[in-house]
């Protein structure tokens, strides 16, 4: 069986991996006669999908890609449940109230310091005696005397400390903080009050602060008793960081990945088609409308696996007809395909030329 013409074997490579990457082209009514050639030998093509509008397969969109919904992230969290703390010694947190926002540009004259200090005075003495409520109304009186005075501000934090009021002491340190951001004193009270609450890294870190502005061995000693849980904290926080960015890069590569494939597909769409210019068979509308009919398709098929059969189709005009169609697209080819006869297509239909009648002139 003779092969088909290099030519020839492009332009149909081409068409089919048209098809492999739209196979929707083949319900269109001038290929549905190649669909039904496929499906004739057993083949199978995918459903088509409904759809407003078709989409040519070499109009690629610079978008991003659909991509398939992802399931919810299975990154471990960072949950404290997962490692063993020791959680002795931690309260039930309060609420406190907010305070009024601080007026930097405020000054205190010198009669309200002079008054705010005797009130500071009196906190002193009712925290030395134990009474710690006297105590932290006696700050309040001072602080309102004087409220750009951080040190007020952190010692009716500890304060609270004493009675059990974490946030209210978070609260007063961390105002301090902002009036002074050296104050040793409002980092050592609001760490131990994280400390309370179970807050272990966020306790450390304000410790550590306490002792690098002024080293303090009560702040030192409530550093070495958070240490533990907080190391462990900031080791599985570092581990799923890790992993949280792991998996970032995975999913981004992914991504990249996805999106390659996407244009590749797309480009040799677009290369498929060009391809098919105005000169390839199947691109003819007078070819495709001669073969979507059924007598004209069996009677090719036929010739094909048989060559021989061509003779029972000369009396048949239509047959004839795009037999001569045929030829003309092939014969800038090399010819007809393998498996099909090849003819004379200047005169196909027409009997073979008779000898000449004096086919003895000229000889003894």
């Amino acid at each position: 069986m003779a092969s088909f013409p290099k030519e020839a074997l492009t332009q149909l490579k081409a068409f089919l991996e048209v098809v492999k990457v739209n196979p929707t082209i083949l319900d269109t009514p001038d290929l549905h006669f190649f669909k039904e050639f496929i499906e004739f030998f057993g083949g199978k093509l995918p459903e088509a999908k409904p759809s407003p509008s078709r989409e040519k397969p070499n109009e690629f969109k610079n978008s991003q890609p659909n991509e398939v919904p992802q399931p919810p992230n299975v990154v471990e969290e960072s949950d404290e449940s997962d490692i063993e703390l020791d959680n002795d010694g931690v309260v039930e947190p309060d609420v406190a109230e907010p305070l009024e926002a601080f007026d930097e540009l405020l000054e205190v004259s010198e009669e309200n310091i002079d008054k705010s200090n005797e009130k500071k005075r009196d906190a002193i003495h009712a925290y030395s005696e134990g009474d710690y409520k006297k105590a932290v109304e006696a700050y309040s009186e001072a602080i309102q005397l004087n409220p750009s005075s951080a040190l007020l501000y952190a010692k009716r934090g500890q304060g609270y400390l004493q009675m059990n009021k974490p946030n209210a002491c978070i609260r007063d340190c961390t105002r301090a903080i902002t009036i002074n951001p050296d104050s040793a004193a409002a980092y050592k009270f609001r760490g131990r009050a994280h400390r309370l609450l179970g807050l272990w890294e966020e306790a450390a870190r304000d410790l550590r602060d306490a002792c690098k502005i002024d080293f303090d061995e009560q702040a030192d000693e409530w550093l070495r008793e958070v240490t533990p849980n907080a190391r462990k904290l900031e080791e599985h926080r570092r581990k799923y960081e890790r992993k949280r960015s792991e998996k970032d890069l995975r999913e981004k590569q992914e991504r990249i990945r996805k999106a390659k494939e996407e244009h590749a597909k797309a480009a040799a769409a677009n290369a498929a088609q060009e391809n098919l210019d105005d000169s390839t068979p199947l691109n003819d509308p007078e070819f495709l409308a001669a073969l979507s009919d059924p007598e004209v398709n069996e009677a090719l098929m036929d010739m094909y696996k048989n060559p021989t059969n061509f003779m029972k189709y000369q009396d048949n005009p239509k047959i004839q007809n795009v037999i001569k169609k045929l030829g003309s697209k092939y014969a800038s080819m090399g010819g007809m395909p393998g498996g099909f006869p090849q003819f004379n297509f200047s005169g196909a239909g027409a009997p073979p030329p008779s000898a000449p009648a004096n086919d003895d002139v000229g000889l003894d």
